[in-house]
């Protein structure tokens, strides 16, 4: 059986309506839950991430693709991402996997997904390849159709400590303080607020000024 099947035979054993549907309300989802808390589902991914090792990068894709496209259960997107940021596959996480991640933003759009795919894959392409990746995060805090992928540019950097480039989180910040369209967002004012306070441990000068300058 594949990664995708094992999860989805593992899942379909296990979980709790009652918790499921306050699981689905709390997280306002269109997708219904199992019913796992997040210890539990990560107790049924680890064997299954063990037995089944991707050999080539297009058959790990597919996989993620297949798990979140096609899902009937948001555990499923969970599983998808816990593949994503397995260790095993670190070397793929390169400016190539960006069209994915974009479509994963886009297609989540809601913060449990979005700000796990923002701080931890798509900040470690960024934080490898600064210069073919810093170009998409300015196209990205100025996108016209998803407060998602914005969110994404300005949360990028939340882990990357004393190696943020300050001059980018600048700008991306800027960039949605006053947009017409999506400035006064609930979501973007919080990862504005958010990417603030996580650079203050490493430079609360930086942020001090910016704060007094806007």
């Amino acid at each position: 059986m594949t990664y995708v099947g094992s999860v989805r035979a593992a899942l379909a054993e296990v979980g709790d309506p009652d918790r499921a549907a306050q699981q689905q309300a709390y997280m306002k989802s269109e997708l219904p839950f199992v019913g796992l808390g997040a210890p539990a589902l990560k107790a049924l991914l680890r064997p299954l991430l063990v037995e089944h090792r991707f050999v080539d990068r297009g058959s790990w894709e597919a996989a993620l693709l297949e798990l979140w496209d096609d899902a009937t259960h948001r555990e499923e997107w969970y599983a998808a991402l816990a593949l994503l940021r397995h260790r095993a596959y670190r070397g793929w996480l390169d400016p190539d996997l960006l069209p994915l991640l974009e479509h994963l933003v886009r297609s989540g759009a809601w913060w449990d997904v979005v700000d796990e795919i923002a701080s931890h894959p798509v900040g470690q392409v960024l934080l490898d390849h600064r210069p073919d990746v810093t170009p998409l995060m300015d196209a990205w805090s100025v996108d016209a159709d998803s407060l998602w992928i914005r969110r994404t540019a300005m949360l990028a950097q939340l882990r990357h400590r004393e190696r943020t480039d300050s001059d980018l989180l600048r700008r991306v910040l800027v960039a949605n303080l006053d947009d017409s369209a999506f400035g006064r967002e609930f979501f973007v004012r919080k990862a504005l607020g958010w990417a603030l306070r996580e650079h203050a441990r490493t430079d609360a000068a930086w942020v001090r000024t910016f704060v007094r300058t806007h």
